[in-house]
């Protein structure tokens, strides 16, 4: 077994993930990722053994919208690593139309938020065993545009909306994660494991890959030197390495400066953040937590 870190991130493949599983590799992390496509695990693996010839690279394969999958990973990943160092929910997808996962739920928050909320939660003992680990949630600015939050009924809402409307949603995708962040933050005091999340600002990467033009408005934003993924992922590497943020818990940081940011309402009510955890550990807990 590596004595390097052990460090989890999901959507490695590509964009932000990609780039923070490179720099980490070069730091000597023993990386462990996700993928859905084997060969998109195998380019990543070069492009990071290009870097960082010497890197421990390990993946898990599954799909992050189906949670039988997550649990499978989960599991998989607990029973290889029996300590974990850093976990970082990267993984996202803003769908500009409505897709239902084969278990029902709707798949943009399947992916974005109960993917990272079962992960997390089937991963937190390997987590507490390490004694200092960090989980990073990487949420957005985006969660603003949130619409109106309605519990419970926003987790399972499968109506149709357009892509003009899929902003609010991903939003409220993002806000979800920013409670998350701040319940959990709550459950694992006084074990020595800190969670956070952060906004990684506007960034060129794969997230909105669904627009018809997405590769063409890519390459103009490149030229003009407009949202820099390298950036978003800086802030991501500080919250997981950085003695800045040791200790450092339930927080919600910018990209750019590290600053704190005060997130919209409702995040930061302890109540609904509570009622939030309730309604989803209900949701998930029968099929993808028994057995966990």
């Amino acid at each position: 077994m590596s004595t390097n870190p052990i460090v989890i991130i999901t959507g490695a493949t590509n964009g932000l993930g990609q780039i923070v599983a490179s720099e980490l590799a070069k730091r000597g992390a023993h990386l462990v990722l996700t993928a859905r496509s084997k060969s998109k695990a195998e380019a990543t693996e070069r492009l990071i053994k290009n870097i960082a010839p010497d890197a421990e690279i390990d993946f898990f394969f599954g799909d992050l919208s189906l949670m039988k999958d997550v649990k499978r990973i989960g599991n998989e990943i607990k029973d290889s690593y029996p300590k974990i160092d850093v976990l970082v929910n990267n993984a996202g997808l803003h769908a500009f139309e409505q897709r239902i996962t084969s278990e029902g739920f709707p798949e943009m928050i399947a992916v974005n938020y109960f993917a990272p909320w079962l992960l997390t939660n089937i991963l937190i003992e390997s987590l507490i065993k390490s004694g200092n680990a960090r989980i990073v949630n990487v949420a957005s600015e985006a969660s603003r545009n949130h619409g109106e939050l309605k519990l419970p009924d926003d987790l399972t809402d499968i109506n149709t909306f357009t892509s003009r409307q899929s902003s609010s949603l991903y939003g409220k995708t993002k806000l979800l994660n920013i409670m998350f962040t701040g319940v959990l933050s709550r459950k694992l005091e006084g074990t020595g494991v800190t969670v956070n999340a952060l906004n990684p600002g506007f960034n060129v990467t794969g997230l909105g890959r669904e627009l018809w033009f997405a590769s063409t408005l890519e390459h103009i934003l490149k030229f003009l030197h407009i949202g820099d993924p390298r950036r978003g992922a800086d802030i991501i590497l500080r919250l997981a390495l950085e003695k800045e943020y040791e200790g450092v818990t339930g927080g919600y940081f910018n990209v750019g400066t590290g600053k704190p940011i005060i997130p919209v309402q409702p995040a930061g009510n302890t109540d609904i953040e509570d009622k939030l955890w309730n309604y989803t550990k209900e949701l998930l807990e029968i099929n993808f937590l028994a057995q966990v």
